[in-house]
């Protein structure tokens, strides 16, 4: 598991999606979670399994040829949705920036001039301000970039 962590809007969501061609290039199956420290809408709003939630069901399942979702109600935390994903190589996090996962940090000029997250966590912060943390490498924004540190993590931990 690996965080990319940051204040809202900080860009984690894009960070992420650049990552994603390289670490899988790599070999790597890799899944994601996402917090939202909001309710979010399961499924648009007219779409069958959207109208059966807005119903009142309790879970939905959809599935095609080749992936499937399922949505429940209840309580969950970021290590019960880890728990699907047995057969992933990594699970990018999206978000837990006070959490004690390995982490990128992103601080970017406009959004936040600082860091945030405990720095013994951090991996990496992804900047494009002149921002240093004591033994923490600071990198430009670059999907590239970005999964070389997350490769060379997992590479020193054995993951690999």
């Amino acid at each position: 598991m690996v965080a990319v962590s940051g204040v809202k809007n900080s860009g984690k969501t894009t960070l992420i999606a650049a990552m994603l061609p390289h670490l899988t290039a790599a070999g790597l199956k890799v899944a994601t979670v996402k917090h939202d420290g909001h309710t979010f809408l399961s499924d648009p709003i007219g779409t069958d399994t959207g109208r059966h939630m807005e119903a009142g069901a309790w879970g939905t399942a959809i599935f095609d040829s080749e992936k499937y979702k399922v949505v429940r109600r209840g309580q969950v935390d970021e290590q019960d949705l880890i728990a699907h994903f047995p057969d992933a190589d990594l699970v990018l996090l999206e978000g837990f920036k006070h959490s004690a996962w390995p982490k990128l940090e992103l601080v970017r000029k406009g959004n936040s001039d600082a860091s945030v997250c405990e720095a013994s966590t951090l991996l990496a912060l992804v900047t494009d301000l002149d921002l240093t943390v004591e033994g923490v490498p600071s990198i430009p924004f670059d999907g590239e970039r970005a999964a070389q540190v997350v490769l060379d993590y997992l590479g020193r931990e054995g993951r690999l």
